[in-house]
């Protein structure tokens, strides 16, 4: 299952995210999917519809969003993917008017999976922070 599994978590940042293709989440994702993101004002993000309105919401922002996936493992019900994002801030973002700013952020994502290959449960990591600095949200370090 671990290529399957790897497969599947490529399908939703390159065919949901960078590609729009909203119907991809239910083929991928559990009905149950939870997804533990630290910048959530809950913590976490539940459910199909609530990761498809995700998909709409940063292409409305970031309309040539692009996830290029750099590295994945696989062990037991778990990969692990490493990716980056590129794209050019063009709507409201975060709260932010849009830039035109081109911006790059890396990431990585912990996924589980259940015994039918749907994704259940996510852990995520990205650097919002680098991306609020690169459009002039936050002072640069230093």
């Amino acid at each position: 299952m671990s290529a399957e599994n790897k497969a599947q978590v490529r399908r939703l940042l390159e065919e949901g995210f960078s590609q729009g293709h909203t119907e991809v989440v239910d083929e991928v994702l559990n009905p149950n999917f939870v997804c533990y993101d630290p910048n959530s004002e809950s913590g976490e993000i539940r459910g199909s519809e609530t990761i498809k309105g995700e998909i709409e919401y940063f292409r409305n922002a970031v309309p040539d969003l692009t996830y290029t996936v750099e590295e994945q493992i696989a062990e037991g019900d778990k990969v692990v993917t490493r990716y980056m994002v590129s794209g050019t801030h063009q709507g409201e973002f975060f709260g932010v008017a849009p830039t035109g700013e081109r911006i790059t952020m890396s990431g990585i994502t912990i996924d589980r999976f259940d015994e039918d290959g749907k994704m259940v449960e996510e852990w995520p990591e990205y650097d919002l922070l680098g991306v609020m600095g690169q459009l002039g949200a936050v002072p640069a370090p230093g």
